[in-house]
């Protein structure tokens, strides 16, 4: 019989594994790489054959399906043939963290490999970064450069070895290395990473090449000086902790946070500080209570913890500011720093940490990256077709069988640079994946997105029309694709800016939406954005918009530019956004009058929004414009306006009060709204649900209801999930 498996089942010791469990059996036939599935002959007992394969499989690998067919193979004995070219119809392999056996390896003084920094085997390492197709051989990887030496070669073709037929194993021997380099580029004498280790505990900052990109790298006190030289403003760094341990000494670890944080995709967690090491890491996350945290997951970094005195570093993708991470060494001197870690591998796809923020026991992608990508969602329709994304936290998707795919994290797509890498990521990925032919390309309404020049090039490369989004259309279908909820939906989509149908600035809104349509059933009152995009970036702008609204003299612009903003006030476009309710609420409280990164303000209140207790003090209005209902939140601001507070408790309370009031208003709204079409789903979905108290009221106002709470766990809620909804509703609307 001929068994074609498709799943996981490329660079993943899937093959390996074929191989002995045929021998064991005594089975005769054989077993070979074919596109991107496994094609597997046996001469019988093909049941028990494959009852003992799902048994025996790897970690990292994973049957979706398998077809069997009559073939005689005509073969004596068991073995592993060369691969083939096929169909690309399986799925691509993501990086994975090392494994303990190689952790083993890598500390164990008579091995080959101790304090190797490329330790890897058959069910770790890096794959999807170092890909340049399928299926996964090492000629088509940046291990071609680097030629086996025999110890390498014995264990490649030792079926009892767990490198057998591990497509990137290497030795000190055979494998890439790594050199240090200073300020201008010069080899430093010395071991490289026990010198790189010296240089950080002395204060100094440098680069660490790893497996799909480099990262900045140095001491938790030499933040100010990162800060200066990085031009980040307050934007959260994450930190590498020397293991879990050191990480429980900076942060409260639940046990399900500490499964996420030794997970195989070890992605960068957000998790609550310890109340000791506030000051410690206030220069790391400044204003908040939680850090991103993240433990070793390559051999490189656990030669590194060995040379440190410090259990825990900054490390923080190595980009300029709003352009993709760096790549390649020759780039990385550009950065102006005072050292270099760098290795002779070639990365053939960048691909930054993945960051995941805990709420209980459910989990949101912020950022799905490393790790993560590019394993498959279920698609709602059978088109191939390529979303684009938005603007911001940009990532692309495409469809292929019925699955949807999204490439890594791309970033801020305003910057050529990063521009040019999404459209790379796009094409490297459908190359992957075989999408010869493509339907349409989707993307954002809104006419200024520079997204719209990487949409119009790659619907010329495939001679296929472009289908427009709305932007919380695609929120909320990418909630639906992300929780398989196929049927209609009321979804709360809210976040900082959207292009609106009717020429405003949306961000509160209450749809009702399938993958085919939408419509627009509650919102919030519009707030006039004084200067366009320059009071998305100064929230003090919306605050003095509010205060000439409200008939209060202007407090935070100086006296000869009130009568600008006065006259600025009829000609502003209108904001009916949850984001700049929260980034004005933050201003007016005095948590964060400045947005040096995307949310920042909104994301500042959210700790006094934990600390608050909520009272009844804010009643929720709602009028009627144009058919729409939306909330007034002027009445709302004008109380806060005029109160006194002294303290940052009665400023907590009174945020948390605020805020809790309107998000549940609008939930209870929702609902209504549901058990009159006779809806059980009500989602949440943007920028604005990463807030977990936010989510929370909201979760608790729909489930008081009756209802059932929908939100993200697969997709990100952010504009990170954008391409998927616009992906689901283009493919939709082709049907």
């Amino acid at each position: 019989m001929r068994v074609t498996v498709y799943g996981v089942v490329q660079g993943v010791g899937f093959r390996p594994t074929v191989y002995r469990v045929a021998r064991a059996m005594g089975l005769n036939g054989y077993v070979l790489n074919n596109g991107s599935n496994a094609e597997i002959c046996v001469d019988r007992d093909v049941d028990e054959f494959l009852k003992r394969l799902r048994k025996a499989l790897p970690s990292l690998a994973r049957i979706d399906r398998v077809e069997i067919e009559e073939y005689d193979c005509g073969q004596q004995g068991f073995s592993i043939v060369g691969s083939r070219e096929g169909r690309k119809e399986s799925l691509i392999p993501t990086d994975t963290a090392i494994c303990g056996n190689c952790v083993d390896d890598f500390e164990r003084c008579t091995d080959k490999r101790h304090r190797y920094p490329f330790t890897n085997c058959t069910e770790c390492g890096p794959r999807f970064t170092i890909i340049t197709g399928v299926p996964f051989d090492r000629d088509r990887t940046s291990m071609s450069d680097f030629r086996m030496c025999e110890s390498c070669l014995d264990e490649y073709e030792y079926p009892e070895n767990r490198r057998f037929h591990a497509q990137v194993i290497s030795c000190p021997e055979c494998g890439p290395t790594y050199e240090l380099r200073d300020h201008i580029g010069e080899v430093v004498a010395g071991e490289p990473f026990f010198e790189f280790a010296r240089n950080i505990d002395d204060g100094r900052v440098g680069i660490l090449k790893g497996w799909g990109g480099m990262h900045i790298v140095c001491a938790l006190a030499s933040s100010p000086r990162l800060r200066k030289i990085y031009r980040r403003g307050d934007k959260p760094y994450a930190i590498m902790t020397r293991d879990i341990e050191a990480a429980k000494r900076y942060a409260y670890v639940s046990e399900a946070e500490e499964r996420v944080l030794r997970s195989p995709q070890r992605p960068i967690v957000l998790l609550k500080k310890k109340e000791e090491v506030m000051s410690a890491l206030e220069g790391v996350a400044p204003g908040l209570d939680n850090v991103g945290i993240m433990l070793p997951y390559s051999a490189a970094h656990m030669l590194l913890f060995a040379h440190l005195e410090a259990d825990a570093v900054i490390m923080t993708s190595a980009n300029p500011p709003g352009e993709p991470m760096v790549v390649e060494n020759s780039k990385a001197f550009e950065l102006g720093l005072d050292c270099y870690l760098l290795h002779d591998r070639r990365i053939i796809h960048r691909c930054d940490d993945s960051v995941v923020k805990p709420r209980g026991d459910h989990l949101s992608f912020i950022r799905k990256s490393r790790g993560f990508v590019p394993l498959p969602l279920e698609a709602n329709h059978d088109k191939t077709v390529i979303g684009v994304g938005a603007q911001w936290d940009v990532t692309g998707s495409i469809t292929r069988n019925r699955e949807i795919f999204l490439t890594q994290y791309i970033g801020e797509s305003q910057q050529h640079p990063t521009l040019q890498y999404l459209g790379n990521a796009i094409r490297h990925l459908s190359g992957l994946l075989g999408t010869e032919h493509v339907d349409a390309i989707s993307l954002d309404k809104h006419p200024r997105y520079s997204t719209r020049i990487m949409a119009r090039q790659l619907a010329e490369e495939h001679g296929c029309q472009m289908v427009e989004v709305q932007h919380y259309h695609a929120h909320a279908a990418s909630l639906m694709i992300d929780r398989r909820v196929f049927e209609p939906i009321v979804a709360l989509a809210w976040d900082g800016t959207g292009y609106g149908d009717d020429g405003t600035s949306w961000g509160g809104e209450t749809l009702l939406a399938d993958f085919r349509k939408y419509k627009r059933l509650c919102t919030l009152q519009g707030l006039p954005l004084l200067g366009g995009d320059k009071a998305v970036l100064d929230p003090r702008r919306v605050v003095t918009a509010l205060q000439l609204m409200i008939g209060l003299e202007p407090t935070l612009v100086r006296s000869e530019e009130v009568d600008i903003y006065s006259k600025m006030m009829g000609n502003s476009v209108k904001a009916s956004s949850m984001g700049r309710v929260l980034d004005a609420l933050s201003c007016i409280l005095g948590f964060s009058c400045k947005r040096t990164y995307e949310g920042e303000p909104a994301i500042k209140l959210e700790r006094w929004l934990e600390k608050g207790s909520v009272s009844n003090d804010f009643e929720v209005k709602f009028g009627v414009r144009n058919g729409i209902e939306y909330a007034e939140t002027v009445p709302m601001f004008a109380r806060i306006l005029e109160t006194r507070m002294d303290t940052n408790t009665q400023k907590a309370d009174v945020a948390a009060s605020f805020v809790c009031s309107l998000v549940s208003a609008l939930a209870e709204k929702a609902c209504e709204i549901a058990e009159k079409k006779g809806f059980s789903n009500v989602g949440l979905t943007g920028g604005v649900s990463y807030s977990n108290p936010i989510s929370n009221w909201v979760e608790r106002t729909i489930s008081r209801n009756g209802l059932f709470f929908v939100t993200h766990e697969r997709v990100p809620n952010g504009d990170g999930g954008i391409s998927t909804g616009q992906n689901a509703i283009a493919g939709s609307l082709l049907g």
